[in-house]
């Protein structure tokens, strides 16, 4: 089942950072991560019960994104997914907890 999908600002804003960072080390690899992590956002979308679930209430998950050490956090609600982080693997926890 597919839902609507909503990125908040905030995960946007993560997206541009680490695609600036990416680009700064080697031209092109910005543009890279950023098709990686649409890849790992529209799987979510499409099947968003089959991701690492980390807490029920609100019903919060978590996909990997290949290639690159990022990891997605979004809330699953009955008729949308809403993207409110996408945070390189070495960033502790309570960054995305905080955005809660």
């Amino acid at each position: 089942m597919n839902h609507r999908l909503i990125v908040r600002g905030e995960a946007e804003a993560d997206i541009t950072d680490a695609a600036l960072w990416y680009d700064e080390r080697e031209r092109g690899l910005g543009l890279e991560l950023v098709l990686e992590i649409r890849a790992a956002i529209r799987r979510a979308v499409k099947d968003p019960l089959h991701f690492f679930l980390l807490r029920r209430r609100p019903e919060i998950r978590r996909v990997l994104v290949r290639r690159f050490p990022y990891r997605i956090f979004f809330i699953v609600r009955k008729d949308a997914i809403v993207v409110f982080a996408v945070l390189h693997a070495a960033r502790h926890d309570r960054y995305w907890q905080e955005r809660l």
